[in-house]
């Protein structure tokens, strides 16, 4: 049912998530980096992936809504921003060719349904190169029904050393940037 709810709200334009703004801390990282290989977790139409591209990253981007992807990919074209987009499941990764010296999710994984919070991440670990950056950011809210952090601290530690948490808030929603550098 989720992916119904976000393909109708992508056909009828209700996405107040899609800002069409990359965040200031995905662009602070950009600067400050060499451009490789990225993987983008929940492109939607595409904005980050864009402007990933065009610092020179090598953008591999993915959301499952055909529609999001539709955007995106015109979006791109009319940027002339080179961007790999394909339509998939991010917990299902492992055909992707790694592996990557980042990975960006901006509200993905707290869409998630809990029960595959766990595949997601490990699918995530597996396509990043050791010692890779994992920027993710996400409400911070179980009675919402948002990942809390000491959940996104247990299935991420696993794999990942957690190097920076911002906590913050939008729309009275508690949420958390986080930076992961992916364990050797």
């Amino acid at each position: 049912m989720s992916r119904l709810r976000f393909e109708l709200r992508y056909w009828t334009g209700d996405t107040p998530w899609d800002s069409g703004v990359t965040p200031p801390e995905v662009i602070e990282f950009l600067d400050r980096t060499a451009p490789g290989r990225v993987l983008e977790l929940g492109c939607g139409t595409g904005t980050n992936a864009i402007a990933m591209a065009q610092r020179g990253w090598q953008v591999t981007a993915i959301d499952f809504s055909a529609r999001a992807l539709q955007r995106a990919r015109r979006k791109a074209r009319q940027a002339n921003a080179p961007v790999r987009f394909l339509q998939r499941d991010v917990t299902r990764l492992d055909d992707l060719p790694g592996p990557f010296d980042l990975a960006l999710d901006i509200g993905c994984f707290h869409s998630l349904e809990p029960a595959v919070r766990s595949r997601y991440a490990s699918a995530v670990a597996r396509r990043l190169r050791p010692q890779a950056v994992y920027m993710l950011y996400a409400f911070l809210d179980p009675d919402e029904g948002w990942p809390a952090e000491a959940e996104i601290r247990r299935l991420l530690g696993i794999d990942f050393e957690l190097a920076v948490l911002e906590h913050g808030e939008f729309n009275g929603r508690p949420s958390g940037w986080f930076t992961w550098i992916r364990r050797s």
